[in-house]
């Protein structure tokens, strides 16, 4: 199984919960309207508005960089990426983590490097899947993991997708949810993550519960979590990944709502007793 790296969710009681930023469109993509230094504002805000809500850890996206590039991106979105992490660094305390979309694992490594993060949100990582920025033909873990070793990057921790979010999986359909979270195990991902259909859409509790029984990794929740219908998944999750619940109007393209974002930190902590 390889080296087992310790993270903030390891040994605590009860899940933890992960705040989303999604970051305004970067420079160079379609929909970009501001530059950085406004970026790298509206990021650490809204990484400061999580943490002073009281989440355990925050992970930044490039979710608003659509259409979406098929794992390679260009170097002005890793520069700019760099930028606002690391102005997110310098506000927030917690644990951090980056997503890089999509696909774009190395480029999310990278980053974290630069920017003393903790972990990375990695799609792709074991087998093939067809996302609505096409063909992902080859699973990243091998490229992933030796780029993490050549540049000095081995306590950044990997959080895999597995059967993830907006994605077709019928190429692999006769691997199971479970048997595609232990070929993550495998392949050396510090946790997987299991999702809904789409961003804000539920998360079956059932399959949290089957991956939680195929996996000694912590399994994290990461799409439709609410205050509602958390309570079922807590003794299977190892972490929350929220983002729509927590924005205005429960939108994920909106800025954090404090008072939702609040109760959502209330709703984990009940199943923590």
């Amino acid at each position: 199984m390889g080296v087992v790296r310790k993270t903030f969710l390891t040994d605590r009681e009860g899940p933890a919960l992960i705040g989303m930023v999604h970051v305004g469109a970067l420079p160079g993509t379609p929909r970009a309207a501001s530059g950085v230094a406004s970026l790298v504002q509206s990021a650490a805000d809204e990484a400061r508005a999580l943490a002073d809500a009281g989440v355990d850890a925050v992970l930044l996206e490039n979710m608003h960089d659509t259409p979406y590039l098929n794992r390679r991106v260009g170097p002005e979105i890793v520069a700019a990426m760099t930028a606002v992490c690391c102005a997110v660094r310098a506000v927030v305390r917690l644990p951090l983590g980056v997503q890089v979309l999509a696909g774009a694992n190395r480029a999310a490594m990278a980053v974290a490097h630069a920017a003393g993060f903790q972990f990375i949100r990695a799609e792709g990582f074991v087998f093939s899947h067809v996302a609505d920025e096409g063909l992902m033909p080859e699973a990243d873990a091998g490229r992933l993991l030796r780029f993490r070793r050549r540049i000095g990057a081995d306590g950044i921790a990997v959080f895999a997708d597995v059967k993830k979010k907006h994605a077709a999986h019928a190429m692999t359909a006769d691997v199971s949810l479970a048997e595609t979270a232990q070929a993550a195990e495998f392949f050396g991902a510090d946790g997987v993550v299991v999702t809904g259909a789409a961003t804000g859409l539920p998360t079956s509790p059932a399959d949290v519960e089957a991956v939680r029984g195929a996996v000694t990794i912590p399994v994290l929740v990461g799409s439709g979590v609410t205050p509602d219908n958390a309570a079922p998944m807590a003794a299977h999750a190892g972490g929350f990944i929220v983002g729509s619940f927590m924005k205005r109007d429960g939108v994920w393209s909106n800025s954090v709502d404090p008072k939702r974002a609040a109760a959502m930190v209330a709703a984990i902590r009940l199943p923590r007793g």
